[in-house]
């Protein structure tokens, strides 16, 4: 036999030669890839990395500040931060004890129901499902997405009226969808344990920012977060008006919003994994 022949196999006490192509490489099979379809559900399984995903929350605040802007201009009442809605609710109870009532106080107590009505869903979503892993952010935004981009579609097809003091269902029902999604971006802050960019409010963050002890630092990851939360919300606002100001109203603001929040599916559908947590 030569040395370069494969060995004979025995079959019924009969040799029979197994052709090379046939043999094993080193006695083992090359383990067989995953599918695409399995790597794709371990990309979209895994949890995100917490890493550097503040930019994103940050870039909340732009949105905040567009919609409030803009909402309050054209609808009188905020849809993001709820402090103002509770005042301006509070003033609309008042104001039945010496009529007119104001129609703030339909369109602010709509927009608050709204918002604590999306904070119970959106935050057991989260919940249920694991708060930061990537389909979980990723179907959060996508949903943030739609309810913006419908509030925008009926804006744009049935545009309100001019008349402030209106309450029409053009008004009140975009105005409950873009404030059910604000919400989303709050839950998303507490998921990612950034719990100060929540994007819905101010106060507080202007307390922690001018008392901080390292104001000053030239390395203080905090104070820059806290003073960009305010500046970004900020030039948000200014899009907001203009905006309100032109002919595409606040029609524009919406889809720009929705835009800006379908870049945000994307930047977490390729946000790096979390190391610790990828399998």
């Amino acid at each position: 036999m030569s040395a370069t022949e494969p060995p004979p196999v025995a079959t019924n006490g009969n040799a029979v030669r197994v052709p090379d192509e046939e043999q094993p490489l080193l006695g083992q099979r090359k383990p067989a890839s995953p599918s695409v379809l399995a790597k794709f559900r371990r990309t979209m399984t895994a949890e995100v990395c917490r890493d550097w995903a503040d930019l994103v929350l940050l870039l909340c605040y732009v949105v905040t500040g567009l919609l409030d802007s803009s909402s309050t201009k054209v609808w009188g009442a905020f849809v993001s931060m709820q402090t103002g809605n509770t005042v301006y609710v509070g003033l609309g109870i008042a104001s039945i004890f010496d009529p007119p009532i104001s129609t703030r106080l339909w369109k602010s107590g709509i927009s608050l129901l709204s918002f604590c009505i999306g904070s119970f869903f959106f935050a057991r979503f989260h919940r249920y499902f694991s708060p930061k892993r990537r389909w979980v952010l990723c179907a959060s935004f996508a949903a943030q997405t739609v309810l913006t981009a419908s509030a925008a579609t009926i804006v744009t097809l049935f545009p309100p009226s001019p008349n402030p003091n209106e309450v029409t269902w053009n008004v009140l029902v975009p105005l409950a969808l873009v404030a059910f999604q604000s919400c989303g971006q709050a839950v998303a802050s507490r998921a990612l344990k950034y719990n100060a960019l929540t994007s819905v409010v101010l106060t507080s963050i202007y307390c922690d920012l001018f008392s901080d002890k390292d104001l000053f630092a030239s390395n203080n990851a905090e104070r820059n977060r806290r003073a960009g939360a305010p500046t970004l919300l900020l030039i948000g606002a200014v899009m907001g008006g203009v905006f309100s100001g032109t002919s595409v109203g606040i029609m524009g603001a919406l889809w720009l919003a929705a835009f800006i929040k379908s870049l945000m599916v994307v930047a977490w559908f390729l946000w790096p994994a979390d190391p610790e947590h990828d399998e």
